[in-house]
């Protein structure tokens, strides 16, 4: 078990205990069996004021220890066991090994001393332990005066962990690591390591069984499917003197135009080879494309690495390894600042609410169910076949808060949105009566899960100026983005999936039969202000047989066209942040295929290049305009005109920005249509007379629709409507979104 010892031993170099082993203590060391095998290898004085250094060289006919007082043949009693007798300390030595004409040289880790502190002792085992990511794992550094790799594993129950790799032929016996006291952590620095090492930790679990394992904390790994961890160095921090670093904190308030695109980084686009962009292809081809569109954010799904192309990256195994299939790390913190430089935020998808069963991941990681439940109905997902996170123990909280803050301190990353956090947040999410747990109090609520989340985000925005955080919550779960402070759970943002899920029935409703349900597009105008929401259209729209949102819209191939673009001007002039998945800026005909690239081919067509030039604009005028965006989360944002108009499947609403009774900022007028035939001469009311420049509609010639509308604008007359004193009289093109600024 961790923390045992040799009674009369030190945990360091030089132990005073220099008697003579036994038999069976020097098998056990051969074998990788001892509790302690730094209190009897390395260098150890005697009692005689004499030394003994004892190594295990496995496939050795002879050693010999190069010390201080130069070349000394070491005698082996057999067992791979080789030791030598020395009068004075024998300083930094190496060994070198000899098998016939071979010739080995061996830098004996057993000669160093630890690398951790009582205080992270004592900070990992209660759970607070904010940068726990530059203690654990492999650490590159120069430690008593040699370079090499300080390696650290949580690993409380293990019987024994040894470091593997090519450097010692995988052979556990050759690395055993020392246990630091009774933290459960086993610590072992490697001289002469280098970056791009391969290795696992060998665990002999609590069950008896042998395990291989990837670094819980490793920064790199093999392009699955190879599944070794690798040393890497983590990036310069980040020295970042963009424009967008110095205001960032105020380009993700919510009072700021938020334009999100959601990118699957492997199938966006591909390199010559068929293989992912790597990441400086990344910046060159993605970060100019989608800031040419106008949009203020990347949202990466996630990028830590995961072993199964087909799980997306939301089943991941390396939470601190930035995948290997678009490069190293640095590479990454490169992307990220080009796409800083280009006045655009990098969000990741982060994935804490499950991880895979892949064996050498998390699972039972020291021979016990460590980092989840043992009980499958608190620790195991059947709808993904994947093993729930026990975020009641403060050791693995820890893990997962210190993730969160990894990311955004070490790669400049501006936000985190958080996966699947309804599945969090509930006990019996997604299991029948008698299938799941209650938690102390007798209810479905996940205690444990909530403190987590409140935890994380109030250490994130505590960590890290500026950023924000975004949950995926799909229940009516209250204040997900109210802070810790005031009784929520602290996010910035919360995916507002009512709103999806409903305009998207709408907008695959027959047209004939859209005025029975109208109260799917005003429905989410009730809650709209309960949260800071972001409006989604991503990623799980668009697969698993739903079709692309093109071919979701109904009528002949003009009216899809058009019903998109309506749809897309919708939602701009709508209360909420906006997030469009990859491909859906040009209206992709297809469903989304994680194997292939988007529907590149579909974009050059004219027709679908007016739906890029269409959002281009919306992202645009949505920054341009506070009356757009400056009160998203504020019912003092939005006014009714008419929301009942069903049978001419007609909305009309009104967007107020800051100071709206000093005219701060001009009020736009949306309007859509969403019947296939023309809406002429109807009559809007509005607060203000004067000029109301159309300054959108999505039916021009320019968007590949009819070139319909109103002349540039239209001017209020003093006649009363819809309650207020002036009006317009306004065209609304069929399948169209208008929208009109007050320019009086």
């Amino acid at each position: 078990m961790a923390g045992s010892a040799t009674t009369g031993t030190t945990t360091g170099t030089g132990a005073t205990t220099g008697n003579a082993l036994t038999a069976a203590e020097r098998q056990a060391l051969a074998a990788g069996q001892h509790p302690n095998p730094f209190a009897r290898l390395g260098p150890h004085r005697l009692g005689n004021g004499g030394w003994v250094v004892r190594a295990i060289v496995p496939g050795a006919e002879a050693v010999t220890l190069h010390g201080a007082a130069g070349p000394h043949p070491m005698t082996s009693p057999g067992d791979d066991f080789w030791e030598a007798t020395l009068v004075a300390d024998p300083g930094p030595y190496r060994l070198e090994g000899a098998r016939g004409t071979d010739r080995w040289q061996i830098e004996d880790a057993y000669r160093f001393g630890p690398v951790l502190g009582e205080a992270d002792e004592y900070y990992v085992s209660e759970g607070t332990h904010r940068t726990l990511w530059r203690r654990l794992g492999a650490q590159m550094m120069t430690h008593e005066g040699t370079a090499g790799v300080a390696f650290a594993v949580w690993a409380p129950s293990a019987r024994r962990v040894s470091v593997v790799g090519d450097f010692n032929a995988w052979d556990g016996r050759r690395h055993v690591m020392r246990w630091r006291g009774a933290s459960g952590i086993a610590e072992i620095f490697i001289p002469g390591l280098e970056e791009g090492a391969r290795y696992k930790f060998e665990i002999l679990g609590a069950d008896g069984g042998l395990h291989h394992k990837a670094d819980p904390v490793g920064f790199g790994a093999e392009h699955p499917p190879a599944n070794a961890s690798v040393v890497r160095a983590l990036p310069a921090p980040p020295e970042d003197d963009s424009a967008w670093m110095r205001d960032r904190g105020a380009r993700q308030r919510r009072d700021a135009p938020i334009s999100i695109y959601e990118v699957h980084l492997p199938s966006w686009l591909r390199d010559d080879q068929g293989g992912p962009l790597d990441w400086d292809a990344l910046a060159a081809r993605l970060v100019p494309y989608a800031a040419d569109l106008g949009f203020t954010h990347l949202e990466l799904m996630p990028v830590s690495e995961y072993p199964f192309d087909g799980s997306w990256g939301y089943q991941p195994v390396g939470l601190y390894a930035p995948t290997a299939r678009h490069g190293d790390p640095a590479g990454l913190r490169r992307f990220v600042r080009a796409a800083h430089d280009a006045g655009m935020g990098v969000l990741l998808d982060w994935v804490v609410g499950h991880f895979p069963t892949d064996a050498h991941g998390l699972g039972r990681f020291d021979g016990t169910p460590l980092y989840e439940h043992a009980d499958p109905r608190e620790g195991f997902h059947r709808d993904w076949n994947t093993l729930i996170y026990n975020f009641g123990r403060r050791e693995v909280a820890n893990y997962l808060a210190a993730n969160g803050v990894y990311w955004l301190e070490e790669y400049g990353i501006d936000g985190i949105r958080v996966d699947a956090v309804a599945s969090m947040l509930y006990r019996d999410y997604s299991r029948e009566e008698g299938d799941w747990i209650p938690n102390r109090h007798g209810g479905r609520e996940n205690l444990e899960a909530i403190d987590f989340l409140k935890r994380m985000n109030t250490e994130v925005y505590g960590a890290v100026p500026g950023v924000m955080t975004v949950a995926e919550e799909s229940t009516a779960w209250p204040g997900v983005s109210r802070p810790v402070e005031h009784g929520g759970l602290g996010f910035g943002y919360k995916w507002n999936m009512g709103w999806m899920n409903d305009t998207l029935r709408y907008m695959q409703t027959p047209f004939e039969h859209r005025p029975h349900h109208h109260d799917l597009m005003t429905f989410g105008l009730h809650y709209a202000f309960s949260e800071n929401f972001i409006l989604p259209l991503s990623h799980d729209e668009v697969v698993h047989g739903k079709g692309s949102l093109l071919g979701r819209m109904p009528g002949d191939a003009w009216q899809r066209l058009a019903g998109l673009r309506a749809y897309y001007a919708f939602m701009w002039g709508h209360p909420g942040k906006k997030l469009l998945f990859m491909g859906g800026e040009f209206a992709q005909p297809g469903e989304w295929n994680h194997d292939y690239t988007i529907d590149w081919h579909a974009a050059g067509f004219d027709h679908h290049d007016g739906v890029r030039r269409l959002v281009r604009d919306l992202n645009r005028i949505y920054r341009e305009n506070p009356a757009l965006h400056a009160l998203d989360a504020e019912a003092a944002g939005f006014e009714w005109v008419d929301g009942a108009a069903s049978q001419g499947s007609v909305f009309a609403w009104l967007r107020h920005g800051p100071g709206r009774d000093r005219g701060d900022a001009p009020p736009v007028l949306c309007l859509y249509n969403f019947s296939p035939v023309e809406r002429g001469g109807w009559r809007f009311g509005v607060p203000r007379p004067g000029a109301w420049a159309e300054i959108l509609n999505s039916d021009a010639d320019l968007y590949g629709g009819g070139g319909r509308g109103n002349l540039g604008g239209v001017t209020a007359e003093p006649v009363e409507s819809h309650g207020r004193p002036y009006s317009v009289t306004v065209t609304l093109p069929p399948l169209s979104g208008v929208m009109l600024r007050h320019d009086g």
